[in-house]
């Protein structure tokens, strides 16, 4: 099947599409990134998504059209993808946009919002389309997040080699897979959100330097972190939760943000940005110690943080002797992960078979992921 995945993060700096292959031989799944690009946002669209992220009221109505805008945005996307590379694709796998995500808590079941609607792209490009891929996980008392473990399992797990799939969004995630495995069930694999990724970084880096983020992490290195703030702030309760778990912009959103900044007065904005680049260093760092019952052999980046030079040199630092490095060196692109994870869990879920791996979600059990929009 020719399956074309979209997602926007938590960053919200554009949709990522990738056009991909999906062949299945005897009971293996092969895997072929045929085409993949990243399209921005026009800018009064992303305004009005942080808008809604950060809280601010909006009618029911407004919020229909936001979810109507979306989904125009993501069919546009595939629409173009497909023009570029010249074929028609069997499915659009999308995830839409996040704007909500509430944990479960207690007996309390989860609550997640993705906007861009499924069947508004399906009708605009006429290919059938799977979106609301959280839902099923989250009504079986799920996080609904992470949902990317399953590609993990599927094509970065090796025997013999304890591994890390760490994923650095607006939100960093990781996927545990240990050296011994079962890769039918992936009973002993696990996941869960782990730091703040990208998105306090990139908060910082546009109000304190006017730029959308830190290029390759050259600001920050400028600076030096002061590690006790650092020390305290990882005392947050997020960060000493056991998994599963999850998090986004409700958390590390700009009030949290302005709570950090208003304790480091007697730094450069400098000294500053490489304090809250540590931070999320550590904190990735902290979350193996306390929760992975073996330190990995390899760790195997991916996500928009992993082009930031100095925060990937500050992981190598941390967690070794881990190897750590991109998963490009295993064959999956690391700039369009979350994008083919999608398509794959399309695929799955095209052919009836579970896409959430139940001991990553906390979810009661496997189940078949995302609702069907017909073309």
């Amino acid at each position: 099947m020719l399956i074309i995945g979209l997602i926007s993060g938590t960053s919200v700096d554009g949709i990522d599409a990738a056009l991909v292959e999906i062949t299945k031989l005897d009971q293996n799944i092969k895997l072929e990134l045929i085409a993949g690009k990243t399209f921005p946002y026009a800018p009064e669209l992303r305004a009005e998504i942080l808008a809604v992220c950060a809280g601010e009221p909006r009618a029911i109505a407004q919020i229909c059209e936001l979810d109507d805008a979306i989904a125009f945005a993501f069919a546009d996307v595939a629409n173009q993808l497909m023009q570029t590379a010249k074929v028609k694709p069997d499915l659009i796998a999308s995830h839409g946009q996040t704007v909500f995500h509430r944990p479960p808590l207690n007996s309390q079941l989860g609550y997640s919002v993705q906007l861009g609607r499924g069947a508004v792209i399906s009708k605009t490009t006429g290919i059938a389309t799977i979106s609301d891929f959280r839902t099923a996980d989250i009504e079986a008392g799920g996080q609904g997040a992470p949902m990317v473990s399953m590609l993990d399992l599927l094509f970065l797990a090796e025997q013999g080699k304890h591994t890390v799939v760490q994923n650095i969004g607006g939100i960093s995630n990781l996927t545990y897979l240990p050296a011994t495995f079962n890769s039918k069930n992936g009973d002993q694999v696990f996941g869960f959100d782990n730091a703040p990724g990208n998105v306090l970084m990139d908060m910082t880096s546009y109000k304190l330097f006017g730029v959308d983020y830190d290029r390759n992490g050259e600001l920050a290195a400028q600076g030096i972190p002061d590690l006790r703030l650092i020390k305290s702030w990882l005392e947050q309760e997020f960060f000493l939760i056991p998994p599963p778990k999850s998090t986004g912009r409700e958390l590390f959103c700009p009030s949290y943000l302005d709570q950090l900044l208003s304790q480091c007065q007697h730094l450069s904005n400098h000294d500053i940005l490489a304090t809250l680049t540590e931070f999320t260093a550590r904190a990735i760092a902290q979350s193996y110690q306390l929760f992975l019952p073996d330190f990995p052999d390899r760790v195997l980046l991916c996500g928009g943080g992993c082009r930031n030079a100095f925060l990937v040199k500050r992981l190598k630092s941390l967690l070794a002797p881990a190897m750590v490095t991109s998963t490009e060196q295993f064959g999956i692109n690391a700039d369009f992960k979350e994008a083919i994870a999608f398509a794959v869990l399309g695929y799955l879920t095209w052919h009836g078979e579970s896409g959430n791996l139940p001991k990553v979600t906390g979810a009661e059990g496997s189940r078949v992921l995302g609702k069907i929009h017909y073309a």
